[in-house]
Protein backbone atom coordinates (compact mmCIF):
# COMPACT_ATOMS: atom_id res chain seq x y z
CA UNK A 1 0.00 0.00 0.00
CA UNK A 2 1.47 3.42 -1.09
CA UNK A 3 2.47 5.02 2.17
CA UNK A 4 0.45 8.98 1.60
CA UNK A 5 -2.69 6.53 1.70
CA UNK A 6 -4.72 6.54 5.46
CA UNK A 7 -4.22 3.64 7.39
CA UNK A 8 -8.10 3.79 8.54
CA UNK A 9 -11.20 3.77 5.30
CA UNK A 10 -13.06 6.79 5.12
CA UNK A 11 -15.84 4.96 6.77
CA UNK A 12 -14.10 4.43 9.81
CA UNK A 13 -12.98 8.05 10.09
CA UNK A 14 -16.69 9.22 9.35
CA UNK A 15 -17.44 6.62 12.19
CA UNK A 16 -14.77 8.25 14.32
CA UNK A 17 -16.20 11.77 13.83
CA UNK A 18 -19.38 10.93 14.98
CA UNK A 19 -18.15 9.77 18.20
CA UNK A 20 -16.65 12.82 19.00
CA UNK A 21 -20.05 14.96 18.12
CA UNK A 22 -21.61 12.75 20.59
CA UNK A 23 -18.67 13.39 23.19
CA UNK A 24 -18.87 16.92 22.51
CA UNK A 25 -22.92 16.38 23.54
CA UNK A 26 -22.21 14.82 26.17
CA UNK A 27 -20.29 17.43 27.63
CA UNK A 28 -22.69 19.94 26.74
CA UNK A 29 -25.84 17.96 28.20
CA UNK A 30 -24.13 18.11 31.36
CA UNK A 31 -22.89 22.19 31.01
CA UNK A 32 -19.05 21.79 30.31
CA UNK A 33 -17.46 24.50 28.97
CA UNK A 34 -15.17 23.54 26.14
CA UNK A 35 -11.96 24.91 25.93
CA UNK A 36 -8.39 25.10 24.35
CA UNK A 37 -4.93 25.38 25.96
CA UNK A 38 -1.28 25.32 24.55
CA UNK A 39 -0.16 22.43 23.06
CA UNK A 40 3.76 23.87 23.16
CA UNK A 41 4.70 25.29 26.60
CA UNK A 42 7.43 25.78 28.81
CA UNK A 43 5.56 23.88 31.58
CA UNK A 44 5.44 20.04 31.22
CA UNK A 45 3.70 17.16 33.33
CA UNK A 46 6.91 15.53 35.55
CA UNK A 47 6.34 12.43 35.66
CA UNK A 48 8.70 9.15 35.83
CA UNK A 49 7.22 6.99 33.08
CA UNK A 50 5.76 9.56 30.97
CA UNK A 51 8.32 11.41 28.43
CA UNK A 52 8.09 14.43 26.82
CA UNK A 53 8.94 15.23 23.68
CA UNK A 54 11.30 18.69 23.71
CA UNK A 55 11.13 21.84 20.97
CA UNK A 56 13.93 23.57 21.16
CA UNK A 57 13.13 27.71 21.21
CA UNK A 58 14.36 29.48 18.09
CA UNK A 59 16.82 32.48 18.77
CA UNK A 60 13.53 34.91 18.51
CA UNK A 61 11.69 33.05 20.73
CA UNK A 62 14.51 32.84 23.45
CA UNK A 63 14.92 36.47 23.22
CA UNK A 64 11.51 37.72 23.14
CA UNK A 65 10.29 35.07 26.39
CA UNK A 66 13.37 34.10 28.06
CA UNK A 67 13.49 30.23 28.21
CA UNK A 68 15.16 27.83 25.79
CA UNK A 69 13.52 24.71 26.35
CA UNK A 70 9.52 24.12 25.57
CA UNK A 71 7.65 20.66 25.20
CA UNK A 72 5.16 19.59 23.13
CA UNK A 73 2.56 18.60 26.05
CA UNK A 74 2.04 14.80 27.26
CA UNK A 75 -1.58 16.29 28.21
CA UNK A 76 -3.52 19.36 28.18
CA UNK A 77 -3.40 19.15 32.22
CA UNK A 78 -1.54 22.12 33.38
CA UNK A 79 -3.44 24.71 31.26
CA UNK A 80 -6.97 23.54 32.34
CA UNK A 81 -5.94 23.29 35.84
CA UNK A 82 -4.84 27.23 35.47
CA UNK A 83 -8.26 27.73 34.31
CA UNK A 84 -10.10 26.59 37.27
CA UNK A 85 -7.59 28.88 39.53
CA UNK A 86 -8.68 31.47 37.26
CA UNK A 87 -13.10 30.46 37.98
CA UNK A 88 -13.47 27.83 35.54
CA UNK A 89 -15.55 25.55 37.09
CA UNK A 90 -16.27 22.70 34.34
CA UNK A 91 -14.19 22.61 31.32
CA UNK A 92 -13.11 19.86 28.25
CA UNK A 93 -11.05 19.76 25.85
CA UNK A 94 -10.37 17.44 22.84
CA UNK A 95 -7.11 18.37 21.70
CA UNK A 96 -3.49 16.25 20.69
CA UNK A 97 -1.21 15.15 23.19
CA UNK A 98 2.41 13.91 22.37
CA UNK A 99 4.31 11.22 24.46
CA UNK A 100 7.89 9.96 23.04
CA UNK A 101 8.77 6.69 22.95
CA UNK A 102 4.82 5.13 22.40
CA UNK A 103 4.45 2.97 19.86
CA UNK A 104 2.70 -0.44 19.72
CA UNK A 105 -0.64 -1.38 18.80
CA UNK A 106 -2.33 0.88 21.47
CA UNK A 107 0.03 3.58 21.53
CA UNK A 108 1.24 6.62 19.01
CA UNK A 109 3.52 9.42 20.01
CA UNK A 110 1.39 11.74 18.81
CA UNK A 111 -2.62 10.75 19.94
CA UNK A 112 -6.06 12.42 20.48
CA UNK A 113 -7.20 13.12 24.16
CA UNK A 114 -9.90 13.71 26.09
CA UNK A 115 -9.39 15.70 29.04
CA UNK A 116 -11.88 17.12 31.86
CA UNK A 117 -12.51 18.65 35.24
CA UNK A 118 -15.46 19.40 37.33
CA UNK A 119 -15.07 21.79 40.39
CA UNK A 120 -16.66 20.41 43.25
CA UNK A 121 -16.27 16.69 42.22
CA UNK A 122 -15.17 13.99 44.88
CA UNK A 123 -13.75 10.50 43.78
CA UNK A 124 -16.83 9.19 43.47
CA UNK A 125 -18.50 11.64 41.46
CA UNK A 126 -15.47 11.32 38.93
CA UNK A 127 -15.97 7.93 38.63
CA UNK A 128 -20.26 8.19 38.07
CA UNK A 129 -19.64 10.96 35.46
CA UNK A 130 -16.56 8.56 33.87
CA UNK A 131 -19.37 5.84 33.62
CA UNK A 132 -22.08 7.45 32.51
CA UNK A 133 -20.36 8.87 29.33
CA UNK A 134 -18.81 5.17 28.65
CA UNK A 135 -22.32 4.15 28.57
CA UNK A 136 -23.18 6.95 26.29
CA UNK A 137 -20.46 6.22 24.11
CA UNK A 138 -20.37 2.20 24.02
CA UNK A 139 -24.23 1.76 24.56
CA UNK A 140 -23.49 -0.65 27.82
CA UNK A 141 -24.37 -1.11 30.60
CA UNK A 142 -22.97 0.11 34.39
CA UNK A 143 -19.20 -0.53 34.66
CA UNK A 144 -17.80 -2.90 37.44
CA UNK A 145 -16.31 -0.97 40.17
CA UNK A 146 -13.42 -2.73 41.70
CA UNK A 147 -10.65 -1.45 44.34
CA UNK A 148 -6.74 -1.90 43.34
CA UNK A 149 -6.50 -4.58 46.10
CA UNK A 150 -9.80 -6.29 45.00
CA UNK A 151 -8.46 -6.87 40.99
CA UNK A 152 -4.66 -8.16 42.74
CA UNK A 153 -6.58 -10.51 45.01
CA UNK A 154 -8.44 -12.23 42.88
CA UNK A 155 -6.16 -12.67 39.62
CA UNK A 156 -2.95 -12.70 41.82
CA UNK A 157 -3.89 -14.01 45.23
CA UNK A 158 -1.98 -10.88 46.32
CA UNK A 159 -2.44 -8.04 48.86
CA UNK A 160 -0.90 -4.96 46.68
CA UNK A 161 -0.95 -2.64 49.71
CA UNK A 162 0.96 -4.98 52.05
CA UNK A 163 2.55 -8.12 50.21
CA UNK A 164 5.86 -8.29 50.93
CA UNK A 165 8.31 -7.28 47.80
CA UNK A 166 9.77 -11.51 47.94
CA UNK A 167 5.96 -12.49 47.82
CA UNK A 168 5.46 -9.87 44.45
CA UNK A 169 8.81 -11.06 42.55
CA UNK A 170 7.56 -14.74 43.21
CA UNK A 171 4.00 -14.20 41.73
CA UNK A 172 5.54 -12.57 38.37
CA UNK A 173 8.12 -15.59 38.30
CA UNK A 174 5.42 -17.99 38.58
CA UNK A 175 3.44 -15.78 35.70
CA UNK A 176 6.03 -15.84 33.33
CA UNK A 177 8.70 -13.65 34.17
CA UNK A 178 11.60 -15.49 33.06
CA UNK A 179 14.76 -13.63 33.92
CA UNK A 180 16.19 -10.89 36.60
CA UNK A 181 13.47 -7.47 36.20
CA UNK A 182 15.13 -4.91 34.48
CA UNK A 183 14.24 -2.73 36.97
CA UNK A 184 15.42 -2.05 40.57
CA UNK A 185 14.23 -5.21 42.62
CA UNK A 186 13.72 -3.00 45.38
CA UNK A 187 11.24 -0.87 43.76
CA UNK A 188 7.78 -2.11 44.93
CA UNK A 189 5.75 -0.31 42.21
CA UNK A 190 7.91 -1.59 39.45
CA UNK A 191 7.04 -5.25 40.56
CA UNK A 192 3.29 -3.98 40.97
CA UNK A 193 3.22 -2.18 37.62
CA UNK A 194 4.57 -5.60 36.00
CA UNK A 195 1.62 -7.58 37.79
CA UNK A 196 -1.35 -5.16 36.75
CA UNK A 197 -0.32 -5.46 33.25
CA UNK A 198 0.23 -8.99 32.83
CA UNK A 199 -2.04 -10.73 35.48
CA UNK A 200 -4.49 -8.16 36.35
CA UNK A 201 -5.52 -5.51 33.36
CA UNK A 202 -6.02 -8.48 30.32
CA UNK A 203 -9.26 -9.56 32.44
CA UNK A 204 -10.34 -6.21 33.25
CA UNK A 205 -13.84 -4.89 31.64
CA UNK A 206 -14.13 -8.40 29.31
CA UNK A 207 -17.78 -8.53 29.86
CA UNK A 208 -18.41 -4.52 30.59
CA UNK A 209 -16.55 -1.91 31.67
CA UNK A 210 -14.34 -1.97 34.55
CA UNK A 211 -13.40 1.06 36.82
CA UNK A 212 -10.35 0.67 38.93
CA UNK A 213 -9.87 2.94 42.39
CA UNK A 214 -7.93 3.26 45.30
CA UNK A 215 -4.29 3.06 43.80
CA UNK A 216 -1.29 2.95 45.98
CA UNK A 217 -0.92 6.23 47.95
CA UNK A 218 3.20 5.65 45.95
CA UNK A 219 1.07 5.88 42.64
CA UNK A 220 -0.73 8.79 43.22
CA UNK A 221 1.06 11.47 40.21
CA UNK A 222 -1.11 14.68 40.68
CA UNK A 223 -3.86 12.76 42.96
CA UNK A 224 -4.76 13.20 46.23
CA UNK A 225 -4.04 10.78 48.98
CA UNK A 226 -6.83 9.60 51.34
CA UNK A 227 -5.34 9.28 54.79
CA UNK A 228 -6.64 6.17 57.15
CA UNK A 229 -5.51 3.00 58.19
CA UNK A 230 -4.40 2.41 54.95
CA UNK A 231 -3.53 5.61 52.92
CA UNK A 232 -4.75 5.00 49.37
CA UNK A 233 -4.46 8.05 46.36
CA UNK A 234 -7.88 9.05 45.37
CA UNK A 235 -7.11 7.59 41.76
CA UNK A 236 -9.13 5.74 38.93
CA UNK A 237 -8.78 4.45 35.61
CA UNK A 238 -11.37 2.77 32.91
CA UNK A 239 -10.77 -0.46 31.09
CA UNK A 240 -12.79 -1.86 28.48
CA UNK A 241 -11.63 -5.76 26.80
CA UNK A 242 -8.24 -5.42 28.90
CA UNK A 243 -7.04 -1.69 27.31
CA UNK A 244 -7.19 1.37 29.54
CA UNK A 245 -9.19 3.86 28.49
CA UNK A 246 -8.87 6.68 31.16
CA UNK A 247 -6.88 7.70 33.89
CA UNK A 248 -8.74 10.00 36.63
CA UNK A 249 -7.57 11.73 40.10
CA UNK A 250 -9.34 13.59 42.77
CA UNK A 251 -6.94 16.06 41.80
CA UNK A 252 -3.99 17.17 44.39
CA UNK A 253 -4.35 21.30 45.71
CA UNK A 254 -1.27 21.66 47.54
CA UNK A 255 1.68 23.64 45.50
CA UNK A 256 4.30 22.14 48.07
CA UNK A 257 3.12 18.54 47.66
CA UNK A 258 3.40 19.10 44.06
CA UNK A 259 7.00 20.55 44.02
CA UNK A 260 8.02 17.51 46.44
CA UNK A 261 6.01 15.07 44.17
CA UNK A 262 7.94 16.63 40.55
CA UNK A 263 11.43 16.74 42.97
CA UNK A 264 10.58 13.28 43.92
CA UNK A 265 10.14 12.16 40.14
CA UNK A 266 13.06 13.71 38.98
CA UNK A 267 15.26 11.97 41.40
CA UNK A 268 14.03 8.70 39.93
CA UNK A 269 14.05 9.91 36.64
CA UNK A 270 17.34 10.76 36.61
CA UNK A 271 18.58 7.27 38.25
CA UNK A 272 16.92 5.68 35.28
CA UNK A 273 19.66 8.07 32.85
CA UNK A 274 16.56 9.93 32.29
CA UNK A 275 16.61 14.08 31.97
CA UNK A 276 15.29 15.75 34.41
CA UNK A 277 12.19 17.77 33.99
CA UNK A 278 11.24 21.85 34.97
CA UNK A 279 10.16 21.59 39.08
CA UNK A 280 8.54 24.82 39.18
CA UNK A 281 5.41 26.06 36.80
CA UNK A 282 2.91 28.43 36.48
CA UNK A 283 0.83 25.47 37.64
CA UNK A 284 2.71 25.96 40.50
CA UNK A 285 1.65 29.67 40.86
CA UNK A 286 -1.66 28.76 40.06
CA UNK A 287 -2.49 26.58 42.89
CA UNK A 288 -0.36 28.65 45.90
CA UNK A 289 -3.38 31.10 44.39
CA UNK A 290 -6.04 28.88 45.13
CA UNK A 291 -6.77 25.50 43.06
CA UNK A 292 -10.30 24.42 44.33
CA UNK A 293 -11.47 21.31 45.07
CA UNK A 294 -12.28 19.40 41.80
CA UNK A 295 -11.61 15.87 39.81
CA UNK A 296 -10.24 15.86 36.19
CA UNK A 297 -10.10 12.97 33.99
CA UNK A 298 -8.01 11.92 30.97
CA UNK A 299 -9.33 9.74 27.96
CA UNK A 300 -7.43 8.30 25.11
CA UNK A 301 -10.07 9.20 22.20
CA UNK A 302 -8.37 6.40 19.59
CA UNK A 303 -8.43 3.74 22.24
CA UNK A 304 -12.17 5.10 22.72
CA UNK A 305 -12.72 4.69 19.01
CA UNK A 306 -10.86 1.66 18.46
CA UNK A 307 -12.66 -0.12 21.37
CA UNK A 308 -16.09 1.08 20.12
CA UNK A 309 -15.94 -0.04 16.78
CA UNK A 310 -13.92 -3.58 17.59
CA UNK A 311 -10.91 -2.12 15.67
CA UNK A 312 -7.71 -4.60 17.01
CA UNK A 313 -5.48 -1.57 16.47
CA UNK A 314 -4.78 2.26 16.58
CA UNK A 315 -4.19 2.68 13.15
CA UNK A 316 -6.83 1.02 11.76
CA UNK A 317 -8.97 4.47 13.62
CA UNK A 318 -6.60 6.99 12.62
CA UNK A 319 -5.68 8.67 9.52
CA UNK A 320 -2.42 8.94 9.61
CA UNK A 321 -0.09 7.19 12.33
CA UNK A 322 3.39 7.86 13.58
CA UNK A 323 5.14 5.74 10.30
CA UNK A 324 3.05 7.62 7.95
CA UNK A 325 3.30 11.43 9.82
Amino acid sequence: MADFLPTADLETLRRRAMIIQRLRHFFEQHDFLEVETPLLSRDTVVDVHVEPIEVPASQQLAHAHGPTRYWLQTSPEYGMKRLLAAGATAIYQITRAFRAAEFGPVHNPEFTIVEWYRVGDSMLAGIELLDDLAQFILHCGAAERLTYAQAFQRWTGLDPHRSPLERLAEVAHCNGLQTDPPWDPDDRDAWLDWLLVTCVEPNLGQQRPTILFDYPASQAALAQVRPGELAVAERFELYVRGIELANGYHELTDADELVRRAQAANVRRAALGKSTLPVHSRLEAAMRQGLPNCTGVALGLDRLVMVALGAAELSQVMAFPFNRA
